[in-house]
């Protein structure tokens, strides 16, 4: 069933995004600048999970020489349902003053249980289902080291960035083997908004019974041995860039994505469980600022 589809035509379209710009390396005390930090997520793939609830306690960002500074004008504890923030959909977490200059780190400090200390009341990290029950989100080293979201700005004198943090829940919530309870291990990346751009289209003719997941691989990365069954606490696809799940509306959305040529791996799922990879397109340019429509026709494969 798998079949190999070459993009012949692509258009782009206008999308909004704030500006930043760059900074000198010299720069005197009276300079300063600030950072407009968002947070997205790419939906998770798997069906029956209505929420994922994340609180944050803390934010840091990181300097050279291994040295953490605290945003002091970040008042948590702040909790988010990050299922509330796909499609493209943010939210703004707050305007942080920082030094002028380039940095690669941010960390998301998080209230939440450690694995290993037994069932903890009322969570405050958490997953919520269709059914109404809750499951708490065993998070390692969350609230004491953190997690580390990755990429590359800078803060420019006298000025602002606008920078997204995307969580990547499909790869950052997994079942802990066979004993019912999961651990939130998350991916993040960090992207400069005006840098990005996005995939969109809409999916007809989906089989019925389907569903359908479109990953987005850097161009010449995806390799076959990313959909077998993954290894205990890890994910399928572990390489994609981003992804996202067709839904009622028959479209897909792939935010916040460098500029660049990218493959789509388009997926078949039986009641949200990985069943087949249907279809390979190659070569999707993404530019900067821009939204770049690529439709499915699933009768194609």
């Amino acid at each position: 069933m798998l079949r190999l589809m070459k993009l012949v035509m692509i258009f782009a379209v206008p999308m909004l995004f704030f500006a930043s710009c760059d900074t000198d390396e010299g720069r005197e005390e009276f300079e300063s600048g600030w950072i407009n930090l968002y947070l997205t997520d790419a939906p998770i793939d798997t069906d029956g999970i209505t929420g994922v609830f994340i609180t944050f306690d803390e934010i840091q960002y990181h300097l050279q020489g291994n040295e953490w500074m605290v945003f002091d004008e970040f008042e948590g504890p702040v909790k988010v349902n990050l299922m509330d923030y796909t499609h493209g959909a943010s939210t703004l977490l707050g305007y942080f003053d920082m030094l002028p200059g380039t940095y690669t780190q941010i960390r998301f400090m998080l209230e939440a249980p450690e694995r290993g200390q037994g069932p903890p009341v009322n969570p405050e990290c958490y997953l919520e289902f269709e059914d109404g029950t809750t499951e708490p989100l065993f998070v390692p080293s969350g609230s004491q080291s953190g997690f580390k979201a990755t990429g590359k700005f800078s803060v420019p004198v006298n000025g602002s960035v606008d920078v997204t943090a995307d969580f990547d829940l499909r790869k950052s919530i997994v079942a802990a083997g066979n004993s019912g309870r999961y651990i939130l291990k998350p991916t993040i990346r960090l992207i400069v908004n005006d840098q990005a751009g996005r995939i969109v289209g809409d999916v007809s003719n989906i089989p019925e019974g389907f569903g359908i997941v479109v990953y987005a691989y850097e161009a010449g990365t995806y390799t076959e041995d990313e959909a077998n069954d993954p290894a205990e606490e890890e994910v399928r696809f572990p390489n994609a860039i981003n992804s996202d799940m067709v839904c009622d509306n028959d479209m897909y959305h792939i935010d916040y994505l460098a500029k660049g040529i990218y493959d789509l791996i388009v997926t078949l799922t039986i009641e949200g469980e990985f069943s087949e990879v249907a279809a390979i397109i190659e070569d999707v340019e993404v530019v900067a600022g821009q939204t770049t429509h690529y439709d499915i026709d699933s009768s194609d494969y």
